[in-house]
């Protein structure tokens, strides 16, 4: 039986890599045919990307699901240290992404290649450290997690869950994931190609 927990963060995690996936395409959509982006719509992605996985998703697992994960086992503990030096390094990363963007969107095409460097170095960052958490944590933690731990788990994971999974956004952000939708195309929205 696939608990919860790990359908939440696998759900969360496909959401994410949807969202990097689609940035990179519009971009490279744009570079071919030598047209700028649309830069609101970027902002939103990333904000998406920085209001979401950053700050909720990263959060269950690091004060959530690892600690019970250090109590249960000593196995993984240096690969759970590694995640969550990864969330950490993550929140500043997502912050010099968006910083190359205002650059690119500022100055122009002199700095389109720096921040589509910039984003292709975090969408590789970013899918392989979830590609791990699903490899090596998610498996631990149903081979060693009790009952008792996946019910306070499966409450707390299924508060604050991500829109792009098919949850209804907190209402402050609906106008956002509207935008994002509507703008952005497949597989995340419903706008056409560039």
């Amino acid at each position: 039986m696939t608990h919860a927990t790990v359908r939440i963060i696998r759900q969360e995690h496909a959401a994410l890599a949807a969202m990097l996936r689609s940035i990179v395409l519009l971009l490279e959509q744009h570079r071919k045919k030598g047209t700028l982006p649309d830069f609101a719509t970027l902002r939103a992605m990333l904000f998406y990307v920085d209001e979401f996985p950053e700050k909720r998703h990263h959060r269950k697992e690091t004060e959530l699901l690892f600690p019970k994960l250090r109590a249960k086992t000593p196995i993984s503990r240096d690969l759970l240290d590694k995640l969550d030096s990864d969330h950490a390094r993550g929140e500043r990363r997502i912050r010099d992404v968006e910083h190359a963007l205002l650059a690119f969107e500022m100055l122009g095409e002199s700095r389109r290649e720096a921040f589509e460097r910039t984003v292709g170095e975090y969408v590789d960052f970013y899918l392989n450290h979830m590609a791990l958490e699903e490899r090596e944590i998610l498996p631990l933690a149903e081979r060693v997690l009790t009952g008792d731990d996946w019910r306070d788990l499966d409450e707390a994971f299924a508060q604050n869950r991500d829109p792009m999974t098919g949850h209804v956004a907190d209402f402050e952000y609906n106008a956002l994931f509207t935008r994002i939708v509507n703008v952005v195309p497949a597989p995340i929205g419903l706008g056409s190609a560039c």
